[in-house]
Order: C-alpha cells, then sequence, then structure tokens
C-alpha cells in the first residue's frame, strides 16, 4: 500500500507519484482519494485533465465507480504554470493524453517543491507503453501500478483489450469499448483477432 511522503515540504523538495494501470483499475479513483487525503492535511491542492477527455464535465474528473472531483481542463501541460496559484499538491488525471512537455512540466514542479501527483494509462490497446508515462515512471520517487480484474480468467488485468474496431491510438472509452484482461487472455483473444482479420483478408 502507498504511504504519504511524511517529510515537511520546507525541509526537501517535491516528488512525483505516478499511478498507472490498466482501463478500469482504480486510478482515478487512486488518484481522487490521495488528493482528497493532501485536503484533510489542509494543503492547497489543484487537479488537471486534458482537455482532450471529454467523458465527463468539462471541470470534473469522475472515476469509473462515479467518485468525482472538481478539475481544471487543460490543453497543454505548460498551461498548468498559469494555474498554479501557491498549490502545494498538484493531481494529473489522464496523462498519457498531454503532449511530452508533460514529463519536463511534473519534474519542474516536483524541484519546486511541489506534491504531483499522476495517474494514467502506462500501454494502449497494443500493449505499447505510453512514452510519457514511461517516462514520468522512470523519474518519479513512487510508482504504484494497480489493476483490474480479468473477467476471463478472475486474474490480475493488467491490459486495455479494445472491443471497439476503431484502430485510432487514442479512443476515449467509458464502458463498452474496452475491457482488461490479463496477460494470458490478451494473448488468447489478440491471436483469435489476428487470425479472423486473416480470414477476411483472403476472402
Amino acid at each position: 500500500m502507498f504511504l504519504e511522503n511524511t517529510l515537511k515540504f520546507d525541509k526537501q523538495t517535491g516528488w512525483i507519484e505516478v499511478v498507472c494501470g490498466s482501463m478500469f483499475s482504480g486510478k482515478t479513483e487512486e488518484l481522487i482519494r490521495r488528493v482528497r487525503r493532501a485536503k484533510y492535511a489542509n494543503l492547497d491542492v489543484i487537479i488537471f485533465k486534458p482537455k482532450i477527455d471529454t467523458r465527463d464535465k468539462k471541470d470534473t474528473v469522475v472515476s469509473h465507480d462515479d467518485t468525482t472531483i472538481d478539475c481544471i481542463t487543460i490543453k497543454s501541460a505548460s498551461e498548468i504554470y498559469k494555474n498554479l496559484k501557491g498549490t502545494r499538491v498538484i493531481g494529473i488525471d489522464e496523462a498519457q493524453f498531454f503532449d511530452e512537455k508533460i514529463v519536463e512540466v511534473c519534474n519542474s514542479l516536483a524541484n519546486d517543491g511541489i506534491r504531483v501527483i499522476v495517474a494514467g494509462l502506462d500501454m494502449d490497446y497494443k500493449g505499447v507503453p505510453f512514452k510519457n508515462m514511461a517516462n514520468l515512471m522512470a523519474t518519479a520517487e513512487y510508482v504504484t501500478k494497480v489493476h483490474a480484474i480479468c473477467p476471463k480468467t478472475g486474474g490480475l488485468a493488467q491490459y486495455s483489450y479494445r472491443k471497439a474496431k476503431s484502430k485510432k491510438r487514442i479512443l476515449l472509452g467509458k464502458g463498452g469499448e474496452y475491457m482488461p484482461l490479463s496477460r494470458a487472455a490478451y494473448v488468447k483473444k489478440s491471436i483469435k483477432k489476428k487470425k479472423k482479420t486473416s480470414e477476411k483478408n483472403k476472402d
């Protein structure tokens, strides 16, 4: 279990925490939990989410279990600098959707003494890591990988299997477009999908 850093802010610089995993693994829920604990400690907190995420209200972060918290919607990572207002803790949801600047921004904020909590998908639907998330995990002090439950095996799921036919890397999904799968189930599904595609092409 993750335990907050209890050292006083005036005794050290800030740090970066990354919460990553597949769809439906509880990333946003964990982000909201940590942010709320920071608020209980009377720390000024701001949460950001990317403008591209249009699944819910513009200024609200919503987890899959319908937990909500207010946020600021921004188009690019550099806009975070314009909205700091003396904040001590910053939360960033769906970090994989931001431009490459997000890594530099997070590290700059941590260097300035701010606690940065980042949540996002670590891999796309093909199982390819998102570069921004990989770089953030490499530079973060704390990395927490959360897992969904695979409906096929009952085991831990770390892959976001796309049920929709779209081949776009970025496809917003709230429920029916994706299914969390374990490695074994993901490989089995992927092989079956490739076989069907191959047979269709022959026809």
